[in-house]
């Protein structure tokens, strides 16, 4: 079982995760949404992104076949998941949006909230490029 994740997978992602994350990043109703909804319904967020990511990755990027690369499909969908939290963080940082030391639950908050669908664009582009 070999572990493909290479520099271009993390590039594909990492582009992928910044083509969506600029725009929403820049959404004021991204911000209060982060701001104002209850952690039972981050958590919802959160898990429907690795749902998704895992669905369209088992389908797109494994093509349907992980049964015996498990250990790489899960470490391939935590670390989309990652790289895109970090993109969103340094997007948000960079418009003064990201508080991580002022606020920091308000920091965490956008950033899950914009990382669903940033998360997303990074698999699709991550999937251009099949296992």
């Amino acid at each position: 079982m070999q572990l493909n994740f290479n520099l271009e997978d993390i590039s594909q992602i990492s582009v992928g995760a910044f083509a969506l994350a600029v725009p929403i990043s820049f959404s004021e109703e991204a911000w209060k949404l982060g701001e104002s909804l209850p952690t039972f319904n981050l958590l919802f967020i959160f898990t429907l992104s690795m749902i998704f990511l895992s669905f369209f990755s088992y389908q797109s990027v494994f093509q349907g076949d992980i049964k015996n690369r498990v250990p790489v499909f899960v470490f391939r969908i935590v670390a989309a998941y990652l790289i895109t939290a970090c993109i969103v963080a340094l997007v948000l940082f960079s418009i003064d949006k990201f508080p991580l030391r002022i606020e920091p639950l308000i920091a965490i908050k956008r950033m899950i909230v914009i990382s669903m669908p940033a998360a997303m664009g990074a698999i699709v582009v991550d999937g251009f490029d099949k296992e």
